[in-house]
């Protein structure tokens, strides 16, 4: 599976691992806050092994994506930054657009976008499991094995928070309630 592959692709992959491992204990998580928090590092992973593999739009996008986390958590519900973070997104993929498998990571930039500043508890994760998917058919374009793993992992454990999540709304209306407010 990795014959032919170069030193610099492997160590895309191996970066992708890292971040899978945030990605699942963040979306396990019922707190949107540490959520927010393990998003940041995975990031910081994804970015490295889109820039490993040579794809640049995806590497700044995600890059972009811990700025809309800080922003997200500092402006929820503010339409104006985040129509201007939508924006900086749109301009960094017009810089570094190579191939259509851009798309893919522009529509990632989107939902999470949206998600992240309108958004909470089970919709906000419906819409990250769209970003997610747009990302784990980008990576799977650019032949990402580790990526695709990664984000393919997220959709399934952010499904079955959202199961769980739902679940407790139902048996525990009160401290459902709880979960969503900020962190103190």
């Amino acid at each position: 599976m990795f014959e032919g592959m170069s030193l610099t692709e492997m160590a895309g992959q191996a970066v992708s691992l890292i971040a899978l491992g945030f990605c699942i204990v963040g979306f396990a998580s019922k707190r949107d806050d540490r959520l927010m928090v393990l998003l940041i590092s995975a990031n910081v992973a994804f970015a490295l092994q889109f820039a490993l593999f040579g794809s640049w739009t995806a590497a700044v996008l995600s890059l972009l994506v811990i700025g809309r986390i800080v922003l997200a958590r500092r402006y929820l519900g503010n339409w104006k930054v985040m129509l201007a973070v939508l924006a900086v997104n749109l301009l960094a993929a017009a810089l570094t657009w190579r191939t259509p498998v851009d798309f893919f990571a522009i529509g990632a930039a989107m939902f999470g976008t949206v998600g992240m500043f309108m958004l909470r508890g089970i919709p906000m994760r419906l819409t990250l499991a769209a970003a997610a998917i747009c990302w784990m058919l980008n990576n799977l374009l650019i032949g990402s094995v580790g990526g695709t793993l990664a984000e393919g992992m997220v959709v399934v454990t952010n499904f079955v928070t959202i199961f769980r999540l739902a679940r407790m709304k139902r048996r525990y209306p009160e401290a459902f309630a709880k979960l969503n407010e900020p962190d103190s």
